[in-house]
């Protein structure tokens, strides 16, 4: 048996390593480990607990709900705690927690078993039939109000009306991300240069955090509804409560069923264990819920979970296989990624030979040798990953696997930065990878969309010296294309007319096409908005940078080190030499209108016009609206949760903040 000396040591470490996990899973949506292992850390963390009580941390996590709650949103409190679900992956344990409670009481309505669906979870509050609010799950008690984003899911209702409706009432469910819509969004994440989301669940709940409901709008969110709650629920019954909300226009899921024995509940997990891969949606689990409202109730809660509920977590499918090599790949942002190659093994109908090791730290955290036996998991993700080394049977000798000290490209010595997990190569002028992928991603359809240049002809314009950078294609000449391998005449005239062409890009696009670190085609646009010229953007401070909406302190960091690159300053010189738009069309504005000349940012949600009809009247009126909240700002037409960052910083620089009827009243009486 442990020492208790050890047992305090352990369970220190446990309770700080379970915190991180926590904060690294709601607040930043970027898990390090899976829900396996994650639940495995938790219950000797458990064990320990029981078995030495008085070494318990003040605080525990296996006390608590993890949080998502963050400053940048109102806080709301929950009408009804929102806990988490005991989980298990046992069919034991399902039949033990059957056990417990048949003991207290009858079940003589049986259980409801639905499908654990992998997202973010979410509370809906209506009232006399109209959304009244969209809260997170936070720490339980009280979330954040993320009403304007989730306004933007086509599958929640803003208004509903039915007979039976409660005039208030709670919804919960879960906002997820489709597969297709999440692998599409993640391949234009890795074309920006971006980093992709690790999975749809993540996906989701990032974006259901983001400021700006516009660029929630644009991503496939989907919501499905499974609790409803309230003081005049229709039904004493869960599952009938369900079938009553799907009736009055809510997304309930068709797989709930209700169960009358174990047995019953058993086959359910069963059954959905492998059809579940044929959803177009993920989930990771089965949930079984006592079907008795009555009965729930008397059973009640502890602090942190139900005792009427219980999840059943599917382990993610795994294979064991051989590591052959890692190689090394290069970005055009300069990031190294090391891929782990192997011997091809079956999992989930396709055959897998690589696997993603994201950075040195995961190949140190897993200790990985050459000929290692490795367990490999084929999840959400872009590809599988390795997630654990068969040591037991791992070669005499073998040499363990080390991260490359230079670039497998230029030969250049590596460099990591302290915030970062990944290597970079510096090189970012003589890499000839980072210059062709720079290139690439110039040429892009989703940037200057210029036809009939590839990653081939990229290639060989580079071998002629005919390109080095971007600007370099505009001084292209048919004669100079025509001697190239396999280009003749026509395809010469072809891609140069294309490029010439391309100088009519907008300048949002433009911004993008320069490939700047963790700048998106959302980011590009929104500091095209916010700043309005390269010139601009240029001389942008951090401050400025980081107070646009949905641009973080890595993106400013990023955009402020590019722009003090004198090559990089050269560059968009020349782009607009050739002619590019390096500056936002902005219409003229009347001279004599009520706002004339003045600068205003909208900020909140509104009761008696929407945010569109509000920028349509401050233009008619000559004002000029802008995003970020600077010296120069007029005033803030500020709704109901303003977002905290502007208000404070509206109240250092001692900008006016005034509410929809005060500016009702200012354009009513000129």
């Amino acid at each position: 048996m442990i020492k208790k000396e050890e047992a305090a040591e352990r369970i220190k470490f446990l309770t700080e390593e379970i915190r991180r996990h926590n904060d690294n899973y709601y607040r930043n949506n970027n898990p390090e480990i899976t829900d396996f292992q994650y639940d495995l850390l938790v219950n000797e963390l458990e064990t320990l607990e029981r078995t030495f009580p008085d070494l318990k941390i003040a605080g525990s996590p296996t006390a608590e709900v993890g949080s998502d709650l963050t400053r940048e949103f109102a806080e709301v409190q929950h009408s009804y705690p929102m806990l988490s679900l005991g989980n298990t992956y046992s069919e034991e344990e399902v039949r033990s927690f059957h056990d417990r409670i048949s003991k207290s009481i009858s079940l003589e309505r049986g259980y409801v078993c639905e499908l654990k669906y992998d997202g973010a979870s979410i509370s809906l509050t209506y009232r006399k039939g109209r959304l009244e609010s969209a809260v997170t799950r936070g720490d339980g008690f009280v979330g954040d109000d993320v009403t304007a984003n989730v306004k933007t899911i086509k599958s929640v209702p803003h208004t509903i009306s039915a007979s039976g409706i409660p005039s208030l009432f709670t919804i919960r469910g879960e906002i997820y991300m489709p597969r297709d819509g999440f692998m599409e969004m993640n391949r234009k994440r890795i074309e920006a240069g971006e980093m992709p989301f690790a999975n749809p669940r993540n996906a989701a709940a990032g974006t259901l955090k983001l400021l700006n409901p516009e660029t929630v709008a644009g991503r496939p969110l989907e919501c499905f509804l499974y609790s409803l709650l309230g003081e005049s629920l229709p039904h004493g019954e869960h599952y009938a409560n369900l079938v009553a909300a799907r009736q009055w226009g809510f997304r309930i899921p068709e797989e709930p069923r209700v169960c009358m024995t174990i047995d019953e509940v058993i086959s359910f997990i069963r059954q959905w264990e492998h059809k579940r891969d044929n959803l177009p949606y993920d989930t990771d689990g089965a949930v079984i819920k006592v079907n008795s409202i009555t009965e729930q109730k008397l059973l009640g809660s502890t602090s942190k979970s139900p005792r009427w509920a219980i999840a059943y977590k599917y382990k993610t499918e795994r294979a064991l296989t051989r590591l052959m090599s890692v190689s090394f790949q290069v970005g055009r942002t300069g990031a190294v990624t090391p891929v782990a190659n192997l011997e091809p093994v079956p999992i989930a109908g396709t055959k897998v030979q690589r696997a993603s090791l994201h950075n040195a730290d995961q190949i140190r955290l897993l200790d990985l040798h050459l000929n290692d036996m490795v367990y490999v998991e084929k999840g959400g993700e872009i590809i599988p990953k390795i997630v654990g080394v068969d040591i037991i049977s791992r070669e005499e000798n073998s040499a363990r696997v080390q991260f490359i000290t230079q670039c497998p490209e230029c030969g250049t010595t590596l460099i990591r930065k302290d915030d970062e997990a990944a290597h970079y190569c510096p090189n970012r002028k003589g890499c000839p990878t980072q210059i062709k992928g720079r290139i690439t991603h110039f040429v892009s359809r989703k940037a200057m969309n210029i036809e009939g240049i590839g990653e081939e002809i990229i290639e060989l314009l580079y071998k002629a010296q005919l390109i080095q950078n971007p600007a370099d294609l505009y001084a292209l000449t048919t004669d100079k294309i025509i001697p190239l391998e396999r280009l003749g005449e026509k395809s010469a005239r072809n891609i140069t007319e294309n490029i010439r062409k391309s100088v009519n890009v907008p300048f949002p696009r433009i911004i993008y096409a320069l490939g700047i670190r963790h700048t998106g085609e959302n980011s590009a646009r929104i500091l095209a908005e916010s700043f309005g010229s390269i010139e601009n953007l240029s001389n942008a401070t951090m401050e400025e940078l980081t107070a646009v909406r949905d641009i973080g302190e890595k993106t400013a960091e990023a955009i402020s080190e590019w722009f003090s690159d004198p090559d990089n300053i050269e560059l968009t010189e020349r782009l607009k030499e050739f002619g590019l738009k390096m500056r936002i069309d902005i219409p003229i504005l009347s001279v004599d209108g009520l706002l004339s000349n003045r600068t205003i940012v909208i900020s909140g949600q509104f009761k008696h016009h929407s945010r569109d009809e509000y920028k349509k009247m401050i233009e008619d009126n000559g004002g000029k609206i802008v995003t970020t909240v600077s010296a120069s700002t007029s005033f803030i037409l500020a709704g109901e949760n303003m977002g905290p960052a502007k208000r404070d910083k509206a109240g250092k620089l001692g900008v006016e903040i005034m509410d929809e009827e005060e500016f009702l009243k200012l354009l009513k009486n000129g």
